[in-house]
Parts: structure tokens; C-alpha cells; sequence
């Protein structure tokens, strides 16, 4: 059972973290900063994502996990401001924020289609099993778009949007995508529970 002042004051959060968001954006735009500003309006936009998700598929998302979402983002757009250069750990804690999420839409993903089919029983391993390999693939699949980035800013002479800073970086990445993959993969608490069961019924009906 939720508790509704729990869930009040999460909403207030997620309101506050998007006027912070909105606040980001405009310093980049004032400041000329286009990875600042887009990156920080991108954030914004997401934040409101699992509202057209509701309307448009019916699927509510537990206010827990939409705070998570929030604080992923806010956490990587403010990182831009400088945190992502100046502190060695900052880096770290926003990928492993940020496969929680991405862990969480795995875990949806594979419960909505075990309960949607009589042929596909999967048992806790295999569950726990799937969200590593999906944050894992998805997290191959950022750093190939980060790359990508950066190759297209460099040809046409602008400001990348988002920033690669070698190897090392990115087995850093990759591995801190785990540990955020690791806390919903084992830990009942930190999983869209409510978001499963909708989407569950969604493809039912």
C-alpha cells in the first residue's frame, strides 16, 4: 500500500528538480554553453516522460522510481557545469544512477512479457541474469552514440553534446552501469513494481 504523503512529497521533488533542470538549460543558453543547454533541456524533457507514458499507454510508474528518473538526469546535467571534470567520483555516481533507470525498464520489460506468455516462465537467475545483460547492452550502446557525437561535432566544427575521455572512461562507465544494474537486479525495493504490472495488463488487453 503507498503512502500518499510520501508520494506528495516525491512529486515536489520531481517539481523541483525540474525547475532546477529549466534553470540549467537557461544558463547554458545565456551562456552560450550548447552542451549545457541541450543536455540540460534533453533532461527536462525526460522528466516528463513518464507522464506520456501514463496518458498514452496507461502505464503509471511507481513516484519512487519517477524521483529516481529525475535525479538521474538532474545529476548528469548538472555534472556539465563542471562536476563532471573537477570530481573524480561524479562520473561514477551518475552512471550508476543511470543504470538503475535502465535496469528498471529492463525489469518491465521482461516481466510484462513473462506474464503476457504461457511458454516463457523465467526463474529469479534468469531474471537477475537479464537486467545485467540489458543495462550492459544498453550501456555499449550509449558510449557507441557518445562516439558518434563527438565524430559528427568534429566534422562539422561544433561543440559535442556529449563527451568521451578514453578508454579507461569507458570501462569506468561500463562498470559502474553494473552496480546500478546490480541494486534492481537484486534488491525487490529498487524495482518498478507497479509499472510491470501495468504494462502487463496493457499488452493483455
Amino acid at each position: 500500500m503507498t503512502d500518499p504523503l510520501r508520494d506528495s512529497h516525491e512529486r515536489w521533488l520531481v517539481r523541483a528538480l525540474q525547475v532546477g533542470l529549466a534553470v540549467v538549460a537557461g544558463y547554458g543558453l545565456y551562456r552560450g554553453e550548447t552542451a549545457v543547454f541541450v543536455n540540460g533541456l534533453v533532461s527536462l524533457g525526460v522528466t516528463f516522460v513518464p507522464a506520456l507514458v501514463r496518458r498514452d499507454l496507461g502505464i503509471s510508474m511507481d513516484t519512487s522510481y519517477v524521483l529516481v528518473i529525475s535525479v538521474a538526469v538532474f545529476v548528469h546535467a548538472v555534472g556539465l557545469l563542471g562536476p563532471y571534470r573537477t570530481l573524480p567520483w561524479y562520473d561514477s555516481v551518475a552512471h550508476a544512477l543511470s543504470a538503475t533507470v535502465v535496469a528498471g525498464a529492463g525489469y518491465v520489460t521482461v516481466k510484462a512479457v513473462e506474464r503476457n506468455s504461457e511458454r516463457t516462465t523465467l526463474p529469479p537467475e534468469a531474471e537477475f541474469v537479464f537486467i545485467l545483460v540489458f543495462v550492459m547492452a544498453f550501456g555499449v550502446l550509449w558510449e557507441i552514440v557518445e562516439f558518434g557525437a563527438e565524430l559528427a561535432s568534429a566534422a562539422v566544427g561544433g561543440t559535442a553534446v556529449l563527451v568521451q575521455y578514453g578508454l579507461d572512461d569507458i570501462i569506468n562507465d561500463l562498470l559502474f552501469n553494473q552496480v546500478g544494474a546490480l541494486v534492481v537486479a537484486g534488491w525487490d525495493a529498487a524495482r518498478p513494481e507497479k509499472a510491470a504490472d501495468e504494462a502487463a495488463e496493457a499488452m493483455d488487453d
